[in-house]
């Protein structure tokens, strides 16, 4: 089977940001009430970006990094908060990047869309059926938030991701396990034009019980530990659940990626933006493993463990 190579990365944050302090104030929050609760200290709010903007902007990203984009053939985008049916955000990339070739569409399986997208590049990819494909996470939660409900409010963020991956002909690791639970499923619901509704203590619930089953049963499919991956890249959820599903797995937290004090939880965007800061800070080795984890909306869980 051929391999799957991260070829590069990018990503876009709104350049609003929206501090503890200020959210705080308007809940008539305790200070440092947030940070305790979440991990997070700022989250980025698009003003005037719309999601496709976004989405866009991580893509472009990638091309100023002297990244050549024409032979592009596949564009696979996941978000929860689509702002039109039709044309879909990865028309919208296509057009902006004047791609001719190829297939274009946009996928919805809650915050772990982009590991759903992710593992189906792949097997575009390790099929011959594409050539490169760009995978992008993008959400904007910001329009979608009840700005008086404490359990988003101070939690979603907006932003975008984007992965360039190319199949190669060496043999490396690629395993993945996405499963879908439809009971309970009303415990994260997002209707179009109405606020998101989260039940935070089931949310948890979920999130620490099915993620860390989800990940025991990728290793034993790939017959690999923990020990032998470099990093797991969660969605970034809460500092608390990412700290939980590290303690049930006994993973050393140095092995956690996280960035939600800065970024906040966006949805789709948290994987990808998240690699894009590894790969800037030159910690995506070739040769080493890594896990990404979604888990969220649907009810959805996913992860696929990679050698880079």
């Amino acid at each position: 089977m051929k391999s799957i190579s991260i070829i590069e990365t990018g990503s876009y944050l709104p350049q609003q940001k929206i501090t503890n302090e200020i959210l705080e104030k308007s809940l008539n929050l305790a200070p440092g009430y947030i940070k305790q609760r979440t991990g997070i200290e700022t989250r980025c709010y698009a003003t005037e970006e719309t999601i496709g903007e976004m989405a866009i902007q991580s893509v472009l990203a990638i091309k100023h990094k002297g990244i050549d984009l024409s032979n592009i053939d596949l564009i696979v985008v996941a978000t929860t908060t689509p702002e039109v049916s039709m044309p879909g955000i990865a028309n919208e990339i296509q057009k902006a990047l004047a791609i001719k070739q190829g297939n274009c569409f946009d996928l919805l399986a809650g915050c772990n869309g982009f590991v759903t997208a992710f593992d189906l590049a792949t097997s575009y990819l390790q099929t011959g059926r594409a050539k490169q494909a760009l995978v992008i996470g993008v959400d904007r939660l910001s329009k979608v938030v009840d700005p008086e409900d404490i359990g988003t409010a101070i939690v979603l963020s907006d932003g975008a991701g984007a992965v360039l991956l190319q199949a190669g002909e060496e043999e490396k690791t690629y395993h993945s396990h996405i499963v879908s639970h439809y009971a309970h499923n009303e415990i994260l619901v997002s209707e179009i034009g109405n606020y998101i509704q989260m039940e935070g203590k089931q949310v948890y619930k979920y999130a620490v019980t099915k993620t860390v089953r989800n990940l025991e049963e990728l290793f034993s499919k790939c017959g690999c530990t923990h020990e032998e991956i470099s990093y797991l890249i969660p969605h970034q959820s809460n500092q608390k659940i990412m700290q939980a599903i590290a303690k049930r797995l006994a993973i050393s937290p140095e092995k956690i990626v996280q960035n939600i004090q800065t970024v906040g939880n966006t949805f789709c965007a948290s994987i990808p933006i998240a690699l894009d800061e590894m790969k800037q800070k030159g910690k995506l080795i070739p040769n080493e493993k890594i896990v990404l984890l979604g888990y969220g909306g649907g009810l959805n869980t996913g992860s696929i463990l990679l050698t880079l």
